[in-house]
């Protein structure tokens, strides 16, 4: 049933509600406290059993969380794609509401204030970056990882994209990825800069056609779109989180880059094996073995790309730890460099 449209009597800010949020208080399960984490574009409430995340009511380019009803549309899309790997996570979404006394409250009836995601707590130990830096992370974990996407993505119908979009679509994140990491602002060095960026367009001229042979045969889908290692927790059965929800383009991808970007992601982490670990099992699970230089290229593209995000922190009005994102972005741009080495695969696959 829907919930009947009402108008609060007040203007609650942001402020607000990441005070009301932050209370034990104000949860009907009654946690014993409230750890509070900000995000870029969400508040995350860790609330006993049970985590609270509040979106941003920002706008950027690539999502517009600026009304009431926008943030409803991403609330109830986060919920149902992270249901996809992450079933019995996800709780259905959960109203901020202004009770009749007019405070904010969980349950209840009154006008809507906002919207929650609200999911199960996973183990803190759990995820496959802290199992990378406790230098805990099996083989068992990384065969677990590979059946649960690939089953995923084998329940995947081809996405309808013509190859020239699909190719256009990673030379027009390039420019603004390149214009990002030339901005003077930035401070980043031009001469090993401009030779990162050289290298990674000449990949994608080359790769133009293998990218439109992987639309032609049907393995571009609706994946996750942010498969990094935060996001994998080594549950039995493992269980993948926080995909992207508020761009559906972004999640039009091949399985390949997903692995890539999860790949490239755990190598910066100190975990060199688990590309190559992974894109075995699914070559030989697909029987479907994309050429070297795509594979490449996927890395170095998705390398870059957090390079250019790791920058934009630094755009902020008030931005969070200034001092750590330049040399995080200077991290990726080296191991973009370092692409075809480290997606090299044994047997040389």
């Amino acid at each position: 049933m829907s919930r009947p449209t009402q108008t609060p009597t007040q203007a609650w800010t942001i402020c607000d509600k990441v005070r009301f949020l932050s209370d034990p208080q104000a949860y009907p399960h009654g946690p014993d406290e409230v750890q509070v984490t900000e995000t870029h574009m969400a508040w995350v409430f860790l609330a006993g059993e049970l985590v609270f995340k509040l979106k941003k009511p920002v706008t950027y380019d690539f999502l517009d969380f600026g009304t009431l009803e926008k943030r409803k549309v991403a609330v109830h899309d986060e919920v149902r794609l992270n249901r996809r790997l992450a079933p019995d996570v996800y709780h259905d979404p959960r109203p901020l509401i202004e009770g009749r006394d007019g405070s904010l409250v969980l349950d209840g009836t009154g006008p809507v204030v906002d919207w929650l995601v609200v999911m199960r707590r996973l183990p803190e130990d759990s995820d496959l970056e802290t199992m990378i830096a406790e230098d805990s992370l099996r083989p068992d974990h990384l065969a677990g990882v590979a059946d649960r996407l690939l089953a995923f993505y084998q329940g995947l119908p081809a996405e309808d994209i013509t190859p020239q979009d699909f190719a256009d679509r990673f030379e027009k994140e390039h420019r603004i990825t390149a214009s990002v990491l030339t901005d003077p602002d930035f401070a980043l060095d031009g001469s090993c800069l401009d030779a990162a960026i050289a290298t990674f367009e000449a990949r994608l001229e080359a790769v133009r056609p293998a990218l439109g042979r992987r639309v032609e045969k049907g393995w571009i889908v609706e994946g996750h779109g942010d498969l990094r290692p935060e996001h994998v927790f080594l549950t039995d059965p493992p269980v993948i989180i926080d995909c992207l929800e508020f761009n559906r383009r972004l999640r039009l991808v091949d399985p390949f880059d997903e692995i890539a970007f999860l790949g490239m992601e755990a190598a910066v982490l100190g975990a060199e094996e688990v590309f190559p670990t992974l894109a075995t099992r699914f070559m030989d699970a697909l029987d479907d073995r994309p050429p070297a230089e795509l594979l490449a290229f996927y890395w170095s593209y998705r390398a870059l790309l957090r390079a250019r995000l790791a920058l934009l922190h630094l755009a902020e009005p008030d931005p969070r730890t200034p001092e750590k994102w330049r040399p995080k972005a200077w991290r990726y741009i080296r191991i973009a460099e370092s692409a075809d080495l480290m997606t090299r695969l044994p047997g040389g696959r």
